[in-house]
């Protein structure tokens, strides 16, 4: 974890300019407020950023006892999505990773049993990647996971806030070129 990942991240600076303390005329709510008329687009993306990062350290937590992380939970739940086997070519490709990258998670899942490769049937080149039953259910497990750490995030808002946030992130997911996870 670097320093912008960890919840101090997060939190205003409790000093202002050497070490004294802010005063609201020149302390940082009053430099976020003056970036915020400079350059809202900006602070939106950074508000994003910083609540992002919260939620993969919540999620993280929540998946440690699991014995996974965010990027193996990634990789099963985009085995799990193929209709057929894919090959670690394919996962590399809808995961936007090299496939080194792919290979050592997917040596990661094998170890713990949740995938397994398997030849492929038409080239003895090929190896496919299957979900196991035990990777299936850590998928039910990862899911509630997610579903806890997303709970957390949102318990400050109203249903109706809810679905406007809804709304507007399809938006801007809609908005975004195809990706695949």
């Amino acid at each position: 974890m670097d320093a912008s990942d960890s919840p101090a991240a997060d939190a205003p600076d409790a000093a202002g300019p050497a070490g004294r303390s802010p005063s609201p005329e020149t302390g940082p709510a009053r430099d976020r407020e003056h970036d915020r008329d400079r350059d809202p687009d900006g602070m939106l993306a950074e508000q994003l950023l910083r609540l992002t990062r919260r939620l993969h350290r919540i999620q993280s937590r929540q998946l440690e006892p699991i014995g996974i992380t965010p990027a193996q939970f990634r990789l099963l739940r985009t085995v799990a999505s193929y209709d057929a086997a894919p090959r670690m070519a394919d996962l590399a490709q809808r995961l936007d990773v090299v496939p080194r990258a792919v290979t050592t998670l997917v040596d990661a899942l094998e170890a713990s049993g949740r995938v397994r490769r398997a030849p492929d049937p038409d080239s003895r080149r090929v190896v496919r990647i299957r979900i196991t039953d035990e990777g299936r259910a850590t998928l039910r497990s990862l899911r509630n996971a997610r579903r806890a750490a997303a709970e957390e995030i949102l318990a400050p808002l109203t249903a109706e806030q809810r679905e406007v946030l809804g709304g507007l992130l399809s938006a801007l997911v809609d908005g975004m070129p195809e990706r695949h996870c």
